[in-house]
Order: structure tokens, then sequence, then C-alpha cells
């Protein structure tokens, strides 16, 4: 059997564009695909904590340095410029996989900047 686990995550990304007439997708500054161990062309979830939409698309590359984060197509009518998202991807995993296990969390700063990034989620306390 194969468990899904969360493989990487950026989170608080700031959108900076929203293109509806571009191909759907979204747009992420290369250097942050990297970092949190995404691909090109992956499967996406993106949870907008500013407006609580949640949707599905998948990554396209952006300039590296860039801090770009671009929704494009019909993800564009999700979020407005300046919106705080969460942008996860998934894997599957066998048991022994998962025992090992450790996903990319890269957290960002309001401008895209890497604030931190670990592979460890503390334990939310009462």
């Amino acid at each position: 059997m194969l468990t899904t686990l969360l493989k990487g995550k950026l989170h608080m990304a700031s959108v900076t564009m929203a293109e509806l007439w571009y191909d759907g997708s979204c747009a992420i500054d290369q250097n942050l695909v990297e970092l949190a161990g995404l691909k090109e062309f992956e499967q996406i979830d993106i949870y907008n904590v500013s407006n609580g939409e949640r949707f599905t698309t998948y990554v396209i590359l952006a300039e590296p340095g860039s801090g770009t984060i671009s929704m494009n197509g019909a993800a564009a009518r999700r979020v407005q410029k300046g919106d705080r998202v969460i942008i996860a991807a998934y894997g599957q995993f066998t048991d022994t996989e998962a025992a090992v296990h450790r996903p990319k969390l890269v957290y960002l700063n309001a401008d895209n900047s890497v604030e931190r990034s670990t592979n460890t989620i503390p334990m939310q306390v009462a």
C-alpha cells in the first residue's frame, strides 16, 4: 500500500501576478521550485490564506531570483495580487519510504524571500 504524504511546500508565498490569458498554471521562481523539491509540470495544490480558495494546478518555471508567484489561466480568478498562499505538492510512498521521508518546507517573507527552510513542523499543543 502507498501512503500520500506532503513532499514539499512554499508557505505564505505572496502572489505577484494573476494572468488570466496565459496557459493555465502557476509560475514560480525557479530557485523556490528547487528549494521546495518541486518539479516543472508537477501537480500542486494552492491554498489561498487570504480568501480561503483551494485549487489544483501545475508548476511552470519563472525567472530564478525574481520572487515570481503568478497564477495563470483559470487560477487567476481565484487570487488577487498580494494574496498570501500555500503551495503544496504530495507524493506517494511505500511504508519503508514513509518511515524516513521528510518534506521540504520553505517559509517565505511577504516579498517571497526565504525566511527559513526546514523539514519538520513542531507538534501543535493545546
